[in-house]
């Protein structure tokens, strides 16, 4: 039986991670802060699936979070690993505090690093092995710090994917745009000014990222729309996309 861990597990993007791979038959580490509620995913996903379900509440923004999570990541038995734990900051970069521009860095860029070190340390000797990354289409755009942290996370799981390809690794950066969950009711972000057609759901973007990874992608992108935007970036000017509004996941 295969075992999958997934941060950010208690709702959007996450939950539907753990929902359809539990449907595939992997057994399931849940991470995210709230321990009520991972209690709660554990004890539905295991009565409707039949899967091992166990949790692991820890805030990935903490050394001590962090190191628990990077050593549960380490252990043998994590055959997938999908980094997905992440928020947005509204105001522009100037009028948010260093320390909140930090946490927001350290969380893309700083965990997903390194629970993918972990990861890798343990995958590399059985050559067999999976790392999901969620980054952004903002990650094909100059959008801010949100935008720059999702180009790493892109251009890192590029690299990744050909590099440890031939060891039996497949890295993927799957790269949603809107996405109705949690993330933006977050972020307060009235959803009504973006037109409702670049809206996905997050039981097609994962059904299509779990696609893409089967096949060895390096990057899913959910949705043709969204695959034009990307092609856009190629041929817009980019004083033109950075006074857009492409602020989705």
């Amino acid at each position: 039986m295969s075992t999958a861990l997934i941060t950010g597990a208690t709702a959007g993007i996450g939950a539907e991670f753990a929902r359809q791979l539990a449907q595939q038959g992997f057994d399931l580490v849940l991470v995210a802060r709230d321990e009520t509620r991972l209690k709660e995913r554990a004890r539905e996903l295991s009565t409707e699936h039949g899967v091992v379900t166990s949790i692991l509440a820890a805030d990935l923004m903490s050394t001590q979070g962090l190191a628990a999570v990077e050593a549960r990541v380490a252990k043998a038995d994590i055959d997938l690993l999908v980094n997905n734990a992440g928020f947005g900051l509204v105001p522009p970069f100037d009028e948010n505090t260093v320390e909140e521009e930090v946490g927001h860095l350290e969380l893309h860029v700083l965990v997903p690093m390194r629970l993918s070190h972990a990861a890798l340390g343990q995958m590399l000797p059985r050559r067999s092995g999976t790392i999901i990354n969620i980054a952004s289409v903002a990650g094909f755009t100059p959008r801010g710090t949100y935008g720059a942290a999702k180009a790493w996370v892109l251009s890192f799981s590029r690299w990744a994917n050909i590099h440890y390809a031939s060891r039996g690794i497949t890295v993927t950066a799957v790269a949603p745009g809107f996405v109705h969950t949690e993330f933006h009711d977050r972020m307060n972000v009235d959803k009504s000014t973006v037109p409702s057609f670049m809206w996905l759901t997050a039981d097609h973007l994962v059904r299509v990222a779990l696609r893409d990874v089967a096949r060895g992608k390096a990057i899913s992108i959910p949705s043709a729309r969204y695959k034009f935007v990307v092609w856009l970036t190629t041929w817009v000017p980019s004083r033109i996309i950075a006074k857009g509004a492409l602020r989705g996941r």
